[in-house]
């Protein structure tokens, strides 16, 4: 490969904190970050995931710590940045990838509890973490909000997601103008990626992925996988996208 493509991928210098690192797309996102020489803060509530997580980069030479944390506590994502800059030496990069909501059912007969949980977790928690982390990074930071197609769709029954996830994407043009130059912001839409969020939520088992394929009839003819936004994540925060900023980009095989 020619050396200055190779320069423009690598993130040999920064750290990266990755909310929701211990499964799923946050775990994909971490593994690739950390390929790229990143050191990697993998964060999310259950402590096990991201021990496991950040073991497995390490086992595979790479630099990790797991710190487990609520990133609808505030307190929480302060300590978290902290412990980056404090174990790593910076801030360089946050990727807000923790989300997600396990209930499928029409608006009007959503729980508010249900309502006031989904916004805390996918939308006042990007808030809090971005605000904290840019208060706190180097200048040339760099912050990819994970939304979801469902931003730009309807999907019965998930109205609540599909809403908090449509102001993320609001969120970050507005941030990405705000934050700018100093720090670039953008946002990757997932499509049908067989997480075990999804999977619950959608009510669907393993034996139901093929017939999911044949109905959502994708032009890459696959559902997606970590590795595939793990990759996407790597383009946005490394230097061969230094003139992206503002941008949300669907990442879906197609849909």
């Amino acid at each position: 490969m020619n050396e200055n493509v190779r320069r423009m991928f690598d993130l040999g210098d920064d750290v990266a904190i990755v909310t929701g690192a211990g499964r799923g797309i946050g775990e994909g996102i971490a593994h690739a970050l950390a390929g790229a020489g990143a050191a990697v803060v993998c964060a999310a509530r259950r402590a096990d995931e991201v021990e496991r997580v950040a073991s497995d980069i390490r086992a595979s030479g790479g630099r990790a710590i797991a710190v487990p944390t609520d990133v609808t506590d505030d307190d929480a994502v302060r300590s978290l940045c902290q412990r980056a800059i404090d174990e790593f030496g910076s801030l360089d990069i946050l990727i807000n990838n923790a989300g997600g909501s396990p209930i499928q059912t029409p608006l009007v007969d959503l729980p508010r509890e249900e309502w006031d949980a989904t916004m805390r977790l996918n939308l006042t928690s990007i808030w809090v973490c971005t605000n904290t982390a840019a208060r706190m990074m180097r200048d040339g930071g760099r912050i990819v909000n994970i939304s979801s197609k469902a931003a730009v769709s309807t999907v019965m029954g998930s109205g609540h997601y599909a809403a908090a996830k449509a102001a993320v994407n609001s969120l970050t043009m507005t941030y990405a103008k705000e934050l700018g130059p100093r720090i670039r912001v953008n946002c990757i839409m997932p499509g049908a990626v067989p997480t075990e969020i999804m999977m619950k939520a959608m009510r669907l088992e393993e034996g139901d992925l093929p017939r999911l394929e044949k109905i959502l009839r994708l032009p890459m003819r696959r559902l997606g996988t970590p590795e595939d936004l793990g990759l996407a994540a790597l383009y946005l925060v490394s230097p061969a996208s230094s003139w992206v900023t503002g941008q949300i980009i669907g990442i879906d095989g197609g849909l």
